[in-house]
């Protein structure tokens, strides 16, 4: 077996260990249930409401939109912190002195954040179908679209994350950091607030970013076609939306690649020493 494949398998097994061991961390159940309850309990008080002419509950719109959200998020700030963090205690250092220690470290950290993902995105869908009108997935059609939009949906935003994570060493700035475009990209990405009500101008603005296309694949999947004339062009548009994800995902990775790397040679053990010192210090 060469050096790339079991850089593969260890990256995998690595992945599956942390996630793993993250529901033994008191911080990171805290993470994956606390937003989303906080979410379901906000959407509770929606049920009544309808999202314009449609039959739809706003409500359904919220939590099929949460999912895409999440996601994209995953991608965006999870990734950022991560990388800060490797980068500050010298993971990424020791990465890079293995044979293949990089496609290991890749592959481990993508295994984590897609397994994250899933979760909360079950944790998500469990209550919500029991609990909102109007939504859930119509057959085995619906579920094959969700499959490639929640991991499609991940490589479009996770190589930004990590140009982010790259030029930050500390990790609590990579929140703080990501927290303002997040919630601007947020509002006009027809999550909150249906995007064919927006000006034709900001339209097109949020249709340049990955998280307007993730929202509404997940809106494709699990609202009825009764949505569709609140949407643009009046269609889910599965075509646009691989087609967008996959230019983000493809041009964000060679990006992603240059910083990594550029990142990598400049990582020294006495930068490794200072950083690991002041984590100490923080901690």
């Amino acid at each position: 077996m060469n050096a790339t494949m079991v850089a593969v398998r260890a990256g995998i097994f690595r992945g599956w260990l942390e996630f793993r061991q993250s529901f033994t961390t008191p911080q990171d159940v805290l993470g994956y249930f606390g937003p989303v309850g906080f979410f379901l309990g906000l959407s509770l008080f929606m049920r009544g409401q309808n999202v314009g002419d449609t039959d739809v509950p706003i409500a359904a719109m919220w939590i099929s939109g949460l999912l895409g959200f999440l996601v994209a998020t995953s991608g965006l700030v999870s990734v950022a912190q991560i990388l800060a963090s490797d980068r500050e205690d010298g993971t990424l250092l020791r990465a890079k002195a293995a044979p293949k220690g990089m496609v290991g470290y890749l592959v481990g950290r993508s295994v984590h954040i897609f397994l994250i993902s899933l979760t909360t995105s079950i944790i998500i869908l469990a209550p919500s179908h029991f609990i909102f009108d109007g939504f859930g997935a119509d057959g085995l059609g619906a579920w094959l679209t969700f499959a490639w939009v929640l991991p499609l949906g991940l490589l479009s935003t996770a190589p930004v994350g990590a140009v982010i994570g790259s030029m930050i060493s500390n990790p609590r700035t990579a929140t703080a950091v990501m927290m303002i475009p997040s919630m601007a990209l947020l509002g006009i990405s027809g999550i909150i607030y249906q995007v064919s009500g927006f000006p034709v101008w900001l339209q097109w603005i949020a249709q340049v970013f990955p998280l307007y296309w993730v929202g509404l694949g997940m809106r494709s999947v699990f609202l009825p076609d009764t949505m569709l004339p609140v949407e643009l062009g009046e269609s889910w548009r599965h075509l646009e939306t691989a087609g967008v994800l996959s230019v983000w995902a493809i041009a964000g990775f060679v990006v992603a690649t240059f910083f990594l790397n550029r990142m990598a040679r400049r990582e020294a053990g006495s930068r490794m020493e200072e950083g690991r010192r002041k984590a100490m210090q923080r901690a």
